[in-house]
């Protein structure tokens, strides 16, 4: 059922939202550094229809300057709808909203002249004005938040070049690799690359070590000696060496306390580091 006004019908039967401040706040938007609310949002607030509520902005232009409405741009509009999460659009080309800011809010209840829009245009104001208190209070929250975020980002960016170098191929010679949980055989068969490029001495530096390592040497060049210094309490036995030795001579065992990290060192000239991070 429609009120007829001399600006616009009123349209009683039109959902409206409930208008507590805190609801009402949820309609207000920041665009072009203003606090702004969708034509469609007024609308259902002042118990109009969107087109009439824009006729009524057209036939009164010289009250709208920029400052209290104007029409959103292709990209202000998909940028909202993405924060809105629907876009309420239907078939067909859509036309771009208007917005209006608290002026022009206030203009237009001036302008239809009824009770409805009187009364909520109350309710709309003191929800810019606790908006605009809110983000007074906050900005430097919101500055620090942006600022980190913004570190972030070209954190994640150096990481990603510095991840895509560290995985790089290398033919002739080897760089620095990662390798993640589950990896286990590409770590192993690194390592095993390694030991097959000496040519005469491999000194391995580990006191975690145990057999697997010997199944690694097992792959080492002929003649190329090793040795290896690791714990006391290694679990490496001496029974093992020997066996080892009588096949792929020769490797020599002694012990230290002094290293916590892995190393394997080639032919007394290309240090490779062997780290384990949690």
């Amino acid at each position: 059922m429609e009120k007829e006004n001399s600006i616009a019908p009123i349209n009683e039967e039109l959902n409206v939202v409930n208008y507590e401040t805190e609801n009402i706040k949820n309609l207000i938007y920041n665009i072009r550094g203003k606090q702004v609310m969708l034509d469609s949002d007024v609308a259902i607030l002042y118990h109009y229809d969107t087109k009439r509520i824009n006729e009524t902005v057209k036939r009164n232009v010289e009250r709208f300057p920029i400052e209290f409405c104007f029409r959103l741009t292709n990209n202000e509009y998909n940028s909202l709808k993405s924060q809105i999460a629907t876009s309420n659009t239907r078939g067909g080309k859509q036309k771009l909203p208007y917005v209006f800011t608290e002026k022009g809010i206030l203009m237009l209840s001036g302008l239809l002249k009824n009770e409805i829009a009187i009364e909520v245009s109350i309710k709309i104001v003191e929800a810019f004005v606790e908006m605009r208190k809110f983000i007074s209070t906050n900005g430097q929250v919101f500055e620090r938040l942006t600022k980190v975020e913004y570190k972030l980002l070209e954190q994640d960016k150096k990481f990603d070049i510095i991840f895509e170098e560290l995985q790089k191929e290398k033919q002739e010679e080897f760089k620095q690799k990662i390798f993640f949980v589950g990896q286990m055989y590409d770590a192993y068969s690194l390592i095993i690359d390694i030991i097959k490029t000496a040519q005469n001495k491999i000194l391995i530096i580990d006191n975690y070590i145990d057999d697997s390592i010997l199944k690694m040497l097992s792959k080492k060049n002929k003649d190329v000696e090793v040795i290896i210094l690791t714990s006391s309490k290694s679990n490496l036995r001496k029974l093992d060496i020997q066996k080892f030795n009588k096949q792929y001579p020769t490797l020599k065992l002694a012990y230290t306390n002094k290293f916590h990290d892995r190393f394997i060192v080639i032919d007394n000239k290309e240090l490779y580091h062997c780290r384990c991070i949690n």
